[in-house]
């Protein structure tokens, strides 16, 4: 006898909460093999569910459960910024907090940029290129260009770009290498790097730790060497005026704005703090 919708669910979810995981994590998955939202799962409530369907939810139910796959790469997409990216192991999975980043990026740009018809941005180490093709998108003045080291990534992130309509250059290489190659000088420099200390290793979700790439995860033994080859390298790309945006880890706001202060002396300097009163955001921003 074939399970309907409603039993899947609920043993989906008594599995999840056994093994320590997110109960919603279920829908998620049920969505994904019946090709609906959660709208049209709970209008097929009482439907049953095909086996073969079943077989593979279940399967996907105990990878995430018991061998900590992510359910973004489990199902390939993450939303953000209310569009839908494709992610696989190659990149970092967007988070709420990034998105913070991208919008205190657009709130600060026709403050400082008045009247200007085109802005060069790069988003270094694009990941799945949430931050530059949000960008790209929200705002139509923007030339975003974006670089990673990871080729991988990259193909991720031209596929996101492509999707969803936003033209954007790519370069690959190591963080700000690549413009200063090309001797490129650019307006607004924008990363969400690496930032936890290989010292946190050991306490981070298995999900995280086994899955997620790990170049885009640690920032050396304190966190902070992507931040430090930042400041070392911004003054050879940035233009004036400018802005520099950076997500930081919690509770290295001060470390950070530091390094800037120290590259940056003329330039004004802001720790920001997210929705859960962390500081996860520092900008830099020089005027003329």
């Amino acid at each position: 006898m074939r399970r309907n919708v409603h039993e899947v669910l609920t043993w989906a979810s008594s599995f999840l909460h056994a093994h320590g995981k997110e109960e919603r994590a279920a829908e998620w998955l049920l969505c994904h093999h019946l090709g609906t939202d959660r709208a049209g799962l709970f209008a097929r409530w009482r439907e049953p569910v095909e086996e073969t369907v079943y077989e593979r939810f279940a399967a996907d139910v105990r990878r995430h459960a018991v061998d900590h796959v992510p359910i973004q790469y489990l199902i390939g997409h993450e939303w953000f910024y209310g569009r839908r990216f494709l992610v696989n192991r190659h990149v970092l999975i967007p988070r709420p907090e990034t998105e913070e980043l991208v919008l205190g990026v657009l709130e600060r740009l026709p403050r400082l940029f008045e009247g200007r018809e085109r802005i060069d941005v790069v988003d270094v180490g694009t990941g799945s290129g949430a931050i530059a093709v949000t960008l790209a998108l929200e705002n139509r003045t923007l030339s975003v260009t974006a670089t990673d080291i990871s080729e991988e990534a990259l193909t991720v992130a031209r596929e996101n770009a492509e999707r969803l309509g936003a033209r954007i250059s790519f370069l690959r290489g190591d963080l700000l290498q690549p413009l200063i190659e090309q001797g490129q000088t650019v307006d607004v420099v924008v990363s969400n790097p690496p930032y936890i200390p290989e010292t946190d290793a050991a306490t981070l979700s298995p999900v995280v730790k086994d899955y997620e790439p790990h170049t885009a995860l640690f920032g050396g033994r304190d966190g902070l060497d992507f931040y430090r080859r930042f400041a070392r390298d911004l003054p050879l790309v940035l233009g004036t005026p400018a802005l520099a945006a950076f997500e930081v880890g919690a509770g290295q706001g001060e470390a950070v704005a530091s390094l800037l202060a120290a590259a940056f002396p003329e330039a004004e300097i802001e720790v920001a703090f997210d929705l859960n009163g962390k500081d996860r955001m520092v900008y830099m921003t020089r005027k003329k």
